[in-house]
């Protein structure tokens, strides 16, 4: 690895509904991959089951996977073009990191609860409707 060679962030969102077999594989030809196109992963965090803000594909949670790689840009388009086909992943996103950006957390940021129906509900009852002008 040259020492001005970009780092990249990859972070996968993997469907929790195929079998951890098919996810598992889909990791090892992302590494592989990698490695194949001149490219060196630095780092590889699993960040486990999260749950999503919003459903993506009918899905409620996915498989959260942060890679850290350097290599061309062949690779990166090559990446891409295989994630983007691949059913096992939901979504997926390449980060060029700027120099002088802090390491990733050693351990997977919290799980933030959406907001439940009741507060939700409480909130918008606190909010008195606004009464037309009498004139």
């Amino acid at each position: 690895m040259a020492h001005d060679a970009p780092i990249y962030d990859l972070m996968m969102l993997l469907t929790t509904s195929a079998p951890e077999e098919q996810r598992a594989k889909i990791l090892d030809d992302v590494k592989s991959a990698i490695a194949a196109g001149g490219g060196t992963v630095i780092r590889d965090d699993q960040w486990g089951t999260r749950p999503l803000t919003y459903h993506i594909a009918h899905e409620g949670e996915a498989e959260y996977h942060l890679l850290q790689l350097t290599g061309p840009p062949a690779l990166l388009e090559s990446l891409s073009h295989s994630l983007r086909i691949a059913d096992t992943v939901l979504r997926f996103r390449v980060i060029k990191v700027r120099r002088g950006t802090p390491a990733p957390p050693s351990s997977p940021p919290p799980v933030v609860a959406p907001v439940a129906a009741p507060v939700a509900a409480t909130v918008a009852a606190s909010v008195a409707p606004a009464t037309p002008d009498e004139g």
